[in-house]
């Protein structure tokens, strides 16, 4: 029997009804099934995943090879038994709940062979409003530098791999890691490989939100996601050596992983858990956050990971509770300097925590207030955003939803603060959406429009230059449904977990209707 070009991994658990999607969407592949093997692993599935597999493997033999396993408590075993059982020139990892683009596997190989490239990454895209960073897809690129581009954003295991790489190191999954496993693996995958490269211009990848979204990353704990970020913050300290290299990968877990646990929801939490949260972030800044990362993080995130090494819990929990329920605080201008005078500051902490003086987002972060639509003069339906700051001399500022900039004007402005109108066009939110749905986030920079430091589409590092616009004490909005072509969209106003405001933009699909139904019945008192 010839040897496949590439061994598909996918790992399972309780993923039906959107397995048999994912699954349809591989044997549909262009690259043809003389060329492909499926390694599916079902990982102690109480649903009808196994059986699933078990039908598939049946209608085509020779294609499929399933493993079924007990359960193992996250994907890095069953990643692993698939890579033992695969033998293909290169692996493809897919989410059960995901699908490819029919021509994904025949052009990810086609450009492997022809760059000799190790690793290759594909346009992924988020369906049902998912978000997925954009950057790294700018363009197709034979030669990516995983230290001088958006990689380090973008190291989720949906690549193409050769896979004499992966034997000849011996690549494998932390087993010992429920979640975040893919991040090591990836890493070190692009670490070693000769060549990696991106293709732009197809999308290869529908990463897919789950209308229940209870699989194990959106259920984890902040515990579960503490131990993951020692994990891998020590991974990457132990691959790379001091210094810029290093920096530049460190920063993405700085800005995304390491925040993210600092960010409101810290609140709801019971006091040991938060001191533990508190202490060892604390201990990751003090060994790694340099001054060239820390450059490069947007002030709210700096100024909370400085209270985790120069501040008590106490401290940071005051900060927290200041951008969540109060809003944003007065700045405090002394001897050229510039100081967010958050609740500590004067307190027996040192001042260098609240410096923001080369921060360019501070005076750009923004209170939303008021929030709902309007019709405009043209007749046409807008998202209307209130917004204020206590800058009182606030300069222009550009506020848009990723790449799609806002009308913006000052309403008030005084001594007191200033108050803007940023308005958005259900159309232009509309045209600017693929047909799989996008979620955008809000945000304000100073001067003239850059997509580059958009929140949700800035480079490789931080979000320095940007703010994004707080909404944590605002009531829902009503959805308003517009149609395009013959498509009808819904349009939501949403704030997520660290009340930061977006802007979701999703199809009306039979099953996005079948959930609203099920939650709205779920939701009855019995």
């Amino acid at each position: 029997m010839s040897t496949p070009d590439v061994s598909v991994v996918v790992p399972v658990y309780n993923t039906m009804p959107y397995l048999t999607g994912c699954l349809d969407s591989l044997v549909g592949q262009t690259i043809g099934l003389d060329r492909l093997q499926v390694v599916a692993v079902d990982d102690g599935s109480t649903d009808r995943s196994g059986a699933e597999l078990d039908r598939f493997a049946a209608r085509y033999p020779g294609v499929f090879t399933v493993i079924h396993q007990a359960n193992s408590g996250g994907p890095a075993g069953p990643c692993n038994r698939a890579l033992d059982a695969a033998t293909g020139r290169y692996v493809f990892f897919v989410g059960a709940d995901d699908h490819l683009g029919p021509e994904a596997l025949e052009r990810l190989v086609t450009a492997a062979d022809e760059w000799g490239s190790d690793v290759v990454l594909g346009k992924v895209v988020g369906v049902n409003s998912r978000h997925i960073y954009q950057d790294i897809f700018a363009a197709n690129q034979v030669d990516v530098d995983l230290f001088d581009s958006p990689l380090p954003r973008s190291l989720a295991n949906t690549k193409l791999f050769r896979r004499d790489l992966l034997e000849r190191h011996r690549i494998r999954y932390r087993e010992d890691l429920p979640l975040g496993s893919d991040l090591p693996f990836t890493l070190e995958a692009c670490y070693r490989a000769r060549r990696i490269s991106v293709l732009a211009d197809y999308e290869f990848y529908y990463a897919v939100r789950r209308f229940s979204a209870t699989n194990i990353t959106y259920l984890s704990r902040h515990l579960d996601r503490l131990r993951t970020v020692e994990a891998t913050t020590a991974f990457v300290a132990d691959l790379i050596g001091p210094g810029k290299q290093r920096d530049a990968v460190m920063a993405r877990r700085f800005d995304h992983e390491i925040a993210k646990l600092l960010e409101d929801d810290l609140l709801r939490l019971d006091r040991d858990t938060q001191q533990r949260v508190h202490d060892a972030i604390g201990r990751l800044v003090a060994a790694y956050l340099t001054d060239d990362i820390a450059g490069e993080l947007n002030a709210e995130t700096r100024i909370r990971l400085a209270l985790t090494r120069d501040g008590s819990l106490d401290d940071l929990l005051a900060v927290i509770r200041q951008d969540a329920r109060t809003g944003v605080p007065p700045t405090i201008v002394e001897d050229g300097r510039r100081y967010a005078a958050y609740p500590g500051f004067r307190a027996g902490v040192p001042d260098s925590c609240f410096d923001v003086t080369t921060a360019p987002d501070w005076v750009a972060k923004l209170d939303v207030t008021g929030l709902g639509w309007e019709t405009d003069r043209r007749g046409e339906r807008v998202l209307t955003v209130t917004a204020t700051t206590p800058v009182p001399d606030l300069p222009p500022l550009s506020v848009s939803a990723e790449e799609i900039l806002a009308d913006t004007e000052t309403v008030t402005a005084g001594p007191d603060g200033t108050t803007l109108r940023i308005r958005f066009r259900a159309a232009d939110l509309i045209a600017a959406t693929r047909p799989t749905g996008q979620r955008r986030a809000v945000s304000a920079q100073v001067g003239e429009f850059d997509p580059g430091l958009a929140q949700g589409l800035h480079r490789a590092t931080g979000a320095g230059g940007s703010a994004a616009l707080r909404a944590p004490r605002l009531r829902a909005t009503a959805p308003l449904v517009r149609r395009r072509g013959a498509r009808l969209y819904v349009i939501t106003p949403v704030v997520d977990e660290s009340g930061r405001l977006m802007v979701s933009v999703v199809p009306v699909t039979p099953n996005r209707v079948l959930a609203q139904v099920r939650r709205r019945v779920s939701r009855r008192p019995r």
